[in-house]
């Protein structure tokens, strides 16, 4: 028995273990999986369109009755600055030349969460939709909210925590400094969001009334039990899931993460234009101390140099996602990871 049944009461759920949505990471396959077992299995629709959320989405659904969850970015638009631009994408112009890629071209920013994604989510209907980077507008979340979708969103400090509360949210992931990937932050003035989880947890558990769920730097259930100690209601795990079969990610980037131990990641923006922990590798090391252009415009300027890699078997150009608890990947299916770390939580938490 769990000591916090709120999330599995309300969305169905054997285990209050969510698998992290890893936009282009993550798959179907790996949302059905962990639903199969017993989680709520996630679909990172970010940047995917209508067509494709569809797609995944049925694909998902037709291999699992389970607890599945969409989720989206909620950026802001991107600020235009033609000079800042045109220095990023002179900056990687040596790069490109190098893979024969010709020059980098004018970037396009892919669009936050719209009325095209809410009407593709309305006619998924999942048992709940998850934001980063803050809320929609209240017009693209009232539907959401109206037709009984369970609505998630990331906070990285306890103000972030407190506006999500007052905005509507039902429950709310605290991200903390450990978590691979990009930082959740909205608030300008929270900055990166440096807060660890184990402190994040509490002060946010204390500050709202609404089920908090633990992010970053779990990897086992060690974590999972250490975070419900803490007062969150369950915990959100993306790491751990990257080198199972079911995971998106290139041959080198699994090899980099399960030859890590942690100490190799690192917070860039120079892969999206926005904080992101990633192992180190080259291109991170050659760009500290480049200015990138504004989130999203950054992705589609790098993209081509991030594919060129993989295809070529180098992580030296891809974006190694990875949180602090990488030492604990293992190569293990999804159902396996999920089974495995709720019962090392439950045996845990039952002492």
């Amino acid at each position: 028995m769990w000591p916090d049944n709120r999330l599995t009461e309300r969305l169905g759920l054997t285990h209050p273990i969510i698998q992290a949505p890893m936009a282009g990471a993550s798959s179907p396959a790996m949302a059905a999986a962990a639903a199969n077992a017993g989680a709520l299995g996630s679909i990172g629709a970010a940047l995917m369109s209508a067509e494709d959320l569809h797609a995944a989405w049925a694909e998902a659904r037709g291999a699992t009755n389970g607890g599945l969850q969409l989720n989206f970015f909620c950026h802001q638009p991107p600020k235009r600055d033609a000079a800042r631009e045109e220095a990023a994408r002179a900056r990687l112009a040596p790069y490109y030349e190098e893979f024969g890629l010709g020059a980098p071209t004018e970037p396009t920013a892919s669009p936050p969460f719209d009325e095209a994604r809410l009407e593709a989510t309305l006619e998924a209907a999942p048992v709940a939709v998850s934001f980063h980077f803050g809320l929609p507008e209240r017009a693209l979340l009232q539907p959401l909210k109206d037709a009984g979708i369970f609505i998630i969103c990331s906070a990285t400090s306890p103000n972030e925590a407190e506006a999500l509360e007052a905005g509507g949210v039902d429950a709310i992931i605290a991200q903390g400094w450990e978590a691979g990937g990009h930082r959740g932050v909205f608030d300008p003035s929270t900055g990166p969001g440096e807060m660890g989880t184990m402190a994040l947890v509490p002060a946010i558990v204390d500050r709202v009334s609404v089920p908090v769920i633990a992010a970053g730097g779990i990897g086992d259930g060690r974590g999972v039990a250490a975070a419900m100690m803490l007062g969150a209601a369950g915990a959100q795990l993306g790491t751990v899931f990257l080198t199972s079969p079911e995971s998106l990610v290139g041959a080198p980037h699994k090899a980099a993460l399960l030859a890590s131990d942690g100490s190799d990641t690192t917070v860039t923006s120079a892969f999206s234009g926005r904080p992101a922990r990633s192992i180190r590798n080259r291109y991170v090391r050659e760009t500290e101390d480049m200015l990138p252009a504004d989130f999203p415009l950054m992705n589609p300027l790098t993209r081509p140099l991030r594919s060129a890699s993989s295809q070529a078997g180098s992580g030296d150009f891809m974006s190694l996602w990875s949180g602090q608890a990488v030492s604990l990947n293992r190569d293990e299916g999804t159902a396996a990871i999920v089974t495995r770390i709720a019962e090392e939580a439950l045996a845990l938490l039952k002492r």
